[in-house]
């Protein structure tokens, strides 16, 4: 059975979709439990994938659909980067299913199946876009995730309806550049499948319409990963999504299209070729002045949501500066902080999602003395907090640490400036933060809905935000482990410049 763990990752998910609404009707809660388990199946199987690439070597598992011969059929194609970068979403989307139940338990049978349909959905077009070895499919589960995003979106009331709706203009701008650089590629070469197209366009390098193609998967990858200048949609998108969803439209949306430029720039085209290197300049310009605005504009907000989507602004530019180093060193801070951000911004959403759930608050300024009622969450808060200044030992200081070695090897000391300026004023913000829930004074918030017990918060809410924050040390401590037995063994230096 685990020869077809790579199309078990989106098919158990996809059949969870598919039945969620009709097991709810006859049970409000048990669309939900399907749903769940086929998190949970998806993650186990993505996790089994990660341990057998790393025990072949870094050697890729190809999985042909229907067993159709690429670059006629369909195939996965799963190495150790990708491999953790599924096994990442398939986890985050399972927490974030679990940590939502208490939100929904007053919703009628369709509202609650609905809900997970969209969230089992997202899961299917996050995880496919990553495994997927061929260009027009990766579109397909482009959409998929894209449709699902916009439903958890439009859930969160009258202002997440019209967020939706304003991503869904820009997406559907970005979903038609992407169409239209791949048309040019399959004009050129006649095939879809990524390897092929690899080997095709060595020899056609040089032709504008690869150059056209390849500012086209910019702006279209960069509108989705909400890149600057591209990222005017996100904020409203973060803010006033479902709250029970936004640890994984947060953690993981931006992500996966982010990783989607490293497998196009460095494996379809190759990072050799000079119009390459000039579009990952491109893409390391706008990161870096990503990673300044949007430090900036999180310092302003007294929304504790639009200060976090503000700093995914900036947590994205990491990564294309990582991405534009182009070294060894940036690539492995790249895909390390694909993880690690994944990690920190999810549980930080997660830590906003419950204090909303409880007391109906979410601005900055009204936090005092909150540690004293919320003792947990506020831990995994400061941990979580830390790791996006950089602080050791959380796994955010080594990714952005190894995107600082590579821009100090490669001498590209503006992006080091960019990274210690843009750590200052991480610091800045979280301080702020951290200062209003353990100095200022206690407002008196009045709850709205009362822990059961001597807990917090519900259990479904509280051992998501516990292990979440686990996890951010966990990376931390085990980086090394991650850097040297998963993502180099992803990342062949023939690709590398």
């Amino acid at each position: 059975m685990s020869q077809h763990f790579p199309v078990l990752i989106v098919l158990l998910p996809l059949s969870a979709a598919l039945l969620s609404p009709f097991f709810s009707y006859f049970h409000k809660q048990a669309g939900k439990w399907v749903a769940i388990a086929s998190l949970f199946g998806a993650f186990v199987c993505s996790a089994g994938l990660l341990m057998q690439t790393v025990q072949d070597g870094g050697q890729a598992i190809h999985y042909w659909m229907g067993n159709w011969a690429p670059p006629l059929g369909i195939e996965f194609v799963v190495d150790p980067v990708n491999a953790i970068i599924v096994t990442m979403i398939t986890f985050l989307a399972m927490m974030t299913a679990i940590f939502s139940t208490p939100f929904l338990k007053k919703s009628n049978w369709l509202y609650m199946g609905g809900y997970y349909t969209l969230m089992a959905l997202l899961c299917v077009g996050l995880s496919g876009m990553t495994l997927t070895g061929d260009v027009f499919n990766l579109y397909v589960y482009l959409e998929i995730a894209s449709l699902s995003g916009y439903g958890l979106i439009a859930l969160g009331g009258s202002k997440g309806t019209l967020a939706a709706f304003r991503y869904l203009l820009i997406g559907t701008i970005a979903a038609s550049l992407y169409l239209l650089g791949i048309g040019f590629l399959y004009a050129m070469t006649g095939s879809l499948n990524m390897a092929d197209l690899s080997g095709l366009l060595q020899g056609q390098m040089d032709s504008p319409l690869i150059a056209m193609a390849a500012a086209l998967f910019i702006a279209a990858f960069g509108i989705k990963a909400a890149l600057f200048p591209f990222h005017g949609w996100q904020p409203d998108a973060y803010t006033f999504s479902h709250p029970g969803a936004a640890p994984l439209i947060s953690g993981a949306m931006s992500k996966v299209p982010a990783y989607a430029m490293l497998r196009f720039f460095f494996y379809l085209f190759g990072a050799q070729h000079l119009f390459v290197q000039h579009g990952l300049t491109v893409i390391g310009i706008l990161g870096a002045m990503g990673i300044i605005l949007g430090s900036v504009m999180a310092i302003a907000q007294d929304d504790f949501r639009r200060m976090l989507a503000y700093s995914s602004v900036a947590q994205i530019g990491y990564i294309a500066v990582g991405l534009a180093i182009g070294s060894v060193y940036g690539l492995i801070g790249a895909v390390l902080h694909i993880v690690n951000h994944a990690f920190m911004k999810g549980s930080l959403f997660m830590v906003i999602g419950g204090i909303q759930y409880r007391f109906g608050e979410f601005r900055i300024s009204q936090l005092g003395q909150i540690h004293k009622k919320m003792p947990l969450t506020v831990v995994t808060l400061c941990i979580a907090a830390l790791g996006m200044i950089g602080i050791p030992p959380t796994g955010g200081f080594f990714s952005k640490w190894y995107i600082m070695l590579g821009a100090m090897s490669t001498e590209q000391y503006i992006y080091v400036a960019v990274l210690v300026i843009s750590s200052l004023l991480n610091a800045v913000y979280f301080f702020r933060v951290m200062e209003n829930v353990f100095v200022n004074k206690d407002p008196q918030l009045k709850e709205i809905n009362s822990p059961a017990g001597k807990l917090e918060l519900p259990l479904q809410m509280l051992i998501p935000i516990v292990v979440m924050g686990l996890g951010i040390l966990v990376l931390g401590f085990c980086n090394a482990s991650i850097v040297d037995g998963i993502i180099k063994l992803g990342l062949p230096e023939v690709f590398l410049r």
